[in-house]
């Protein structure tokens, strides 16, 4: 169900992130770290190359969910406050911006009856208000500037690339493998020719504004004044 979705995203997610924090010891050997931080980084690839080929909507979202929290529980390993710092505030950039997509498509789901990519083309035309919460879930998403998950995610790459210098291949090459399935998603979505099966689709109601507001207001006020999460 949806509704497991955004909590698993939003929620439950955070809780291994925090318990990852909580539980790894400060001394811990770095015989661990390595294979453990090697296996996090090159999970981001995978990820993003999984997504890269995914027609379900709600798969790619959900491998785009353990993408990131790979960043994030590479950063933990390291325990320092810089990585404790960029995991706290891409796990909360995080739960916000992944429970939004998941809401939106669900919302595509209950009109279309599908989770295919293809089947949900041309959604501008029928619902103009939500590409604009689309736009905002995907661009926070691929983290743009000066948007919360960029800090965390610039926090993260930092403390790595300090930590060695080789995982910046891996971190970089998984911010742009993210950038271009998140746009990937967003174009196909919204632009092109409707189906025949999507000319009956209704327009958005209150309910699902007022729930894309409660997750897009956070996300701007954080932007805004990032002292709030401390």
């Amino acid at each position: 169900p949806i509704a497991g979705s955004m909590v698993l995203a939003a929620v439950l997610l955070k809780l291994g992130g925090y318990g990852i924090i909580r539980m790894t010891p400060t001394n811990i050997s770095t015989i661990l770290i390595y294979p453990m931080i090697a296996m996090a980084t090159w999970g981001i690839i995978m990820t993003g190359l999984t997504c890269l080929r995914k027609t379900d909507l709600k798969a790619l979202i959900a491998y785009s969910s353990v993408g990131h929290m790979g960043l994030v529980a590479s950063a933990t390993l390291i325990q320092t406050p810089w990585s404790t710092s960029g995991a706290m505030i891409l796990m909360i950039a995080h739960g916000l911006t992944s429970s939004m997509l998941f809401c939106l498509a669900n919302m595509l789901y209950e009109r279309t009856n599908t989770r295919m990519l293809i089947a949900m083309r041309g959604m501008h035309k029928a619902m103009p208000l939500m590409t604009s919460y689309w736009l905002i879930a995907s661009l926070t998403n691929l983290a743009l500037p000066p948007t919360i998950n960029l800090i965390g995610e610039i926090q993260i790459m930092t403390t790595l690339f300090n930590w060695s210098p080789l995982t910046i291949m891996m971190t970089a090459m998984g911010a742009a493998i993210t950038a271009i399935y998140t746009l990937q998603m967003f174009m196909t979505t919204q632009q092109g020719h409707m189906t025949k099966d999507s000319k009956e689709i209704y327009p958005a109601q209150t309910r699902e504004l007022l729930i894309m507001i409660l997750h897009a207001l956070p996300i701007l006020l954080l932007t805004l004044n990032l002292e709030l999460i401390y």
